[in-house]
């Protein structure tokens, strides 16, 4: 009974925050990956605003490099729910040299990512982002705001943050500033999977165990069915059963190795782990402030 009266108090305190966007910000937009976290403020934003459909867009920024499943699973989405879907991608970035792409064993589009949402942010004026980050996920995520406000440069600084007692979220914001938005902030991984399941939420395929070719590198386990990550001549292929605990850039999200194919064996997974999500992400490996620097800069 307990879990069920939280589960309801996390689903209650998104929606709330989702209409407080609608109610306090002209040009808000939903950050949408084709991730679990993005999908499940989808269906948060179906409820806070039903029977009306979600009052604001979607905003895809695509790396080029996303697991092919994630997006036939976006577009799949976007069709049946009728909502606005605004793609940006990073090749235009890199084409346009505003970003260069990087080279080598470790190369990742996922940090140019941030020049192309500043460029869409201020291409579309949107004064709200809301996006799916979590606190638990990472120590820098631990510090946000639910309403966390940007400078006219995207950037975060986290001493011009605002308490945020009793539940009020103010969203007065200078003329240049905008504001991002975690309305499941307090939830935790095995809360968004329990939700799904709850729900009946349906996610991209690489969510769940399957049979694919890869490769081991630093411990990690890759995918080899594609020409987007880099594999040295002595990485050895090789199929393995395994699924993706979270969907970014192909060339730094790693699998685990598992037989968990269906929602409910999932959700057991995730129960016993005691590997935190993001440690598949290379990402977030490179330094210790890694995420710490990539929101300073204007990253999601």
């Amino acid at each position: 009974m307990t879990s069920r009266v939280q589960a309801n108090a996390l689903e209650n305190e998104a929606i709330y925050i989702l209409r407080e966007v609608a109610a306090q910000f002209e040009r808000p937009v939903l950050l949408f990956s084709g991730g679990k976290d993005s999908i499940t403020l989808v269906r948060l934003a179906q409820k806070a605003f039903y029977p009306a459909r979600i009052p604001f867009p979607l905003l895809h920024i695509d790396t080029g490099h996303n697991f092919p499943e994630t997006i036939a699973f976006r577009d799949e989405l976007v069709n049946e729910l009728g909502v606005e879907l605004i793609v940006r991608n990073v090749q235009d970035s890199i084409d346009q040299g505003k970003v260069v792409e990087e080279t080598g064993k470790y190369a990742s589009r996922n940090t140019l990512q941030t020049t192309t949402l500043l460029d869409a942010i201020e291409e579309f004026k949107f004064d709200a982002c809301i996006g799916g980050a979590r606190r638990d996920e990472e120590k820098a995520r631990a510090k946000e705001r639910i309403f966390s406000v940007r400078d006219d440069f995207g950037q975060w600084d986290e001493k011009n943050q605002r308490p945020e007692l009793f539940d009020m979220l103010n969203g007065n914001i200078e003329i240049g500033q905008n504001v991002r938005v975690f309305p499941i902030s307090n939830w935790t991984e095995l809360d968004v999977w329990s939700y799904i399941q709850k729900e009946g939420i349906d996610i991209p395929s690489i969510y769940f165990a399957h049979e694919r070719e890869t490769f081991l590198r630093d411990g990690l386990i890759w995918s080899a069915q594609d020409d987007i990550v880099f594999r040295a001549e002595d990485e050895e292929v090789e199929s393995r059963w395994v699924r993706f605990r979270t969907v970014g850039d192909m060339s730094c999200t790693a699998a685990v190795e598992s037989h968990a194919d269906t929602i409910d064996k999932v959700v057991a997974e995730i129960r016993d782990s005691k590997i935190s999500e993001r440690g598949a992400r290379i990402d977030d490996k490179r330094s210790e402030a890694a995420m710490e620097k990539r929101k300073q800069q204007g990253y999601f």
